[in-house]
């Protein structure tokens, strides 16, 4: 599964958005930190597991805080998309 999330951070005054889509490496990452299977998130998911994919996509992108520093600046947390990650698309099959 691959999500864009859009996050707001506010830090010294400034608010920014910040775009990200999660990748393969970052859903590994949530399974070792959090102990559990990507198919759990089918049933749902905390704002903290969301909060952590967006913070280890922005990790990629060069961001130094820490987990705790940057959710000390999290303001909102929206998921804009998200895409299964073997999808079927609307192929016609046999005796459809």
């Amino acid at each position: 599964m691959k999500l864009t999330i859009k996050a707001t951070t506010s830090k010294g005054g400034t608010t920014t958005e910040h775009v990200v889509e999660t990748s393969l490496a970052t859903i590994i990452k949530w399974e070792r930190q959090y102990k559990r299977r990507a198919g759990d998130l089918a049933s749902g998911f905390a704002l903290e597991d969301l909060a952590f994919m967006a913070w280890a996509s922005l990790q990629v992108k060069g961001l130094k805080d820490t987990f705790e520093e940057w959710i000390d600046t999290l303001e909102q947390l929206e998921v804009l998309d998200s895409v299964e990650s073997h999808p079927t698309g609307g192929v016609a099959t046999e005796g459809n």
